[in-house]
This record gives structure tokens, C-alpha cells and sequence, in this order.
């Protein structure tokens, strides 16, 4: 079969679900704190008592894997290339609500809300490893009413 198109066609692809990022981070316990308390994620899952060395959590379709490990230190996105620092992009429909909702809990922007060069809507929160985590959509789609 002819990957390139064609005469022949392509067979149905498979269905992907979510995709969820992977974080080393020094101190999982304080990594649930942050995401449930100051982000709204749910803790789906943890692993190790009394201090958990691995969590899932989720807010909606957004899902991230929390894991620490003795001698392993978290190398977030900025720590390696500043000017690529994304960990995440989390799709969020409307972003002024979310970032008008975390302003309500005392979450600090590390970037405002605003429209990048890149042609999205959003703004970046980092995590207490340095992650960091845009939530937005591309600006040109309109703001959900």
C-alpha cells in the first residue's frame, strides 16, 4: 500500500483519546496541592503511602502525570530552551473565564492573559517546578457566549 495517497486508500485511523503530559517534579505531594488548590484539578489517582511518589490528575480533558523519583531533578521546558517554555498546552475554549476564575483564587499569571505572536489567546501559569502551562485557543476563533 502507498502511504503517499495515491490511487490506493488509507485505512481508517484509529481513534486517540487524551493525551497527557509527564512531569518530574521534585515533590509530588506538593504538585497535587498545586494542581487541586490553586488549579481545580481533581487527584485521579496516587501511588506510595504515606507520601505519594506518583499522581494523575484532571481537570475535564486536561490530565497530567505527577511522578518524583530520589536523584532525578525536574528539567521543565524553560530550564533548557527559555524562549520554548511551554511543558503543556491545555485547549480552553474561553480563556478570560478561566484566567478570570484563577484571578479569583489568587493564582498569579506568570504571562497575562492576552493574544501571542503565535496567533492564540491565553495565558501561562507556572508550577512550582517550573512547568509551564499554557491554557488557550487560537485568537481567531470567537469567544464562547
Amino acid at each position: 500500500m502507498s502511504l503517499s495517497g495515491g490511487d490506493q486508500a488509507l485505512p481508517a485511523q484509529p481513534h486517540l483519546g487524551l493525551m497527557a503530559p509527564f512531569f518530574i517534579v521534585a515533590d509530588v505531594p506538593r504538585s497535587i496541592a498545586f494542581y487541586r488548590d490553586r488549579l481545580g484539578f481533581s487527584l485521579t489517582t496516587s501511588t506510595g503511602e504515606p507520601a505519594p511518589f506518583f499522581a494523575l490528575v484532571q481537570r475535564g480533558g486536561a490530565m497530567l502525570f505527577l511522578k518524583s523519583e530520589a536523584g532525578i531533578v525536574p528539567m521543565p521546558n524553560p530550564a533548557r530552551h527559555p524562549h520554548l517554555r511551554w511543558d503543556a498546552y491545555c485547549a480552553v475554549m474561553d480563556p478570560d473565564a478561566l484566567a478570570a476564575e484563577y484571578d479569583a483564587r489568587g493564582v498569579p499569571l506568570s504571562t497575562p492573559l492576552g493574544d501571542t505572536t503565535d496567533g492564540l489567546r491565553g495565558f501561562e501559569v507556572t508550577d512550582p517546578d517550573g512547568h509551564v502551562l499554557f491554557f488557550g485557543r487560537p485568537a481567531d476563533q470567537p469567544r464562547p457566549r
